[in-house]
């Protein structure tokens, strides 16, 4: 029984006409076409909604949006499921979120990680065949596009409630397949918080753990005979030409018996707004690196470590810390480059900083100031 797992999926301006025109060929190429074909089951994490109207939410970052006909394209990949639990399937607001799901009903695709609330979501998938039972499980970190109460959205990470899902969930499988669309972006090896959140996966019976959303392909370990992949890289995206967009991973799982799975990783290129399995030498590169990270990871204070060192640097310290201070990126470049860095250091004082640590590290107090942010939202809104 083998199972393909693609990454990141948005269809965009520069290659909504061969989706809409299901020029598949044009876009993938006879190879991944072939490996598609050659497995019992395909997954994709879609990564937009699909809808013709633009009716964005308020969030930070862009929002994304793929005409309803882009699902011509997708739907000749035979898709078994999507997987829609991501931060940017509710980008254009529950107006998205039905086209969506009428676009995916009526083309009778099979989609999981999303609701109409908290309590509506759809979370697994069984797929069965030669007497295998696998679920698939989906869900996002909390961004802008979770669910609520009485919103619809993805389904979120619940560090009370994930982990009983998962228990759960194995208790009517063989094995489960976790993806999970978080972890920090364009970087190429696990938060120790992300490792710690896969890792409680593993423990609570998922099988296969796939980290999604950093747009890069990062590394991968066996723990406890379960396997986790920190990084899969976009399927396909043009968004940027950024080195770490440039290549990604098909992953194609064989399960062997109720006990056993393989995991074959698939280097793939973007090539323009195209994608194409990568080619030979470029596929031994890109294996190479991901084994050596993989290597790196081993050793767990190399991941405390990485990760100090990426948000030491002044490119991400002062974005956060200025965006803390609702001066934004803007005011960090000018630090970074008139002042040379000074003028964050006269901002925060030690006791700010200590009160910040505070805030976001006791759970009550994390509470009260989201409160406050959203009330201050709210506000802003009605006025």
């Amino acid at each position: 029984m083998k199972i393909l797992i693609a990454g990141d999926t948005v269809p965009t301006e520069s290659n909504k006409k061969l989706f809409v025109d299901g020029d598949i060929k044009k876009i993938f190429g006879d190879g991944i076409i072939s490996v598609f074909n050659d497995s019992d089951f395909r997954i994709l994490n879609l990564e937009t909604p699909l809808t013709n109207l633009e009716t964005p939410i308020k969030k930070l970052g862009p929002n994304l949006l793929a005409q309803k006909e882009t699902i011509n394209g997708i739907k000749l990949l035979n898709p078994t499921l999507l997987s829609l639990a991501n931060n940017h399937i509710m980008d254009q607001g529950t107006e998205g979120y039905h086209s969506t799901l009428n676009c995916l009903e009526k083309n009778k695709i099979n989609f999981i990680g999303i609701g109409e609330n908290l309590n509506d979501i759809k979370k697994f998938k069984i797929l069965e065949k030669n007497n295998l039972r696998i679920g698939i499980y989906s869900f996002t970190e909390n961004e802008f596009t979770v669910a609520t109460k009485t919103q619809p959205g993805a389904n979120p990470l619940d560090l009370f409630n994930t982990f009983d899902h998962i228990k759960d969930l194995k208790k009517d499988c063989d094995h489960v397949i976790v993806l999970y669309h978080g972890g920090k972006e364009h970087y190429r090896y696990p938060t120790p918080f992300q490792m710690k959140v896969s890792r409680k996966l593993v423990e609570s019976g998922a099988d296969v753990v796939i980290c999604q959303h950093s747009h890069a392909i990062g590394c991968y370990e066996r723990y406890q005979n379960s396997s986790i992949v920190y990084g899969q890289g976009n399927f396909i995206f043009d968004y940027t030409n950024s080195s770490v967009w440039l290549t990604g991973l098909l992953i194609e799982i064989e399960f062997l018996s109720k006990y056993q799975h393989n995991l074959r990783f698939i280097p793939i290129e973007k090539r323009g707004n195209l994608v194409r399995l990568a080619e030979k030498e470029s596929s031994i590169n890109i294996i190479s690196e991901f084994n050596k990270r993989s290597d790196e990871i081993k050793n767990e204070s190399f991941v405390e470590e990485k990760f100090s060192e990426l948000v030491s640097s002044k490119l991400v310290s002062d974005y956060y810390l200025f965006s803390l201070t609702g001066l934004g990126k803007w005011f960090a470049r000018i630090d970074r480059f008139l002042f040379k860095g000074k003028l964050i250091d006269k901002w925060y004082s030690e006791t700010a900083y200590l009160k910040i640590l505070n805030y976001i590290e006791c759970e009550t107090h994390l509470e009260t100031l989201k409160k406050i942010v959203n009330l201050k939202l709210k506000d802003k809104e009605e006025r």
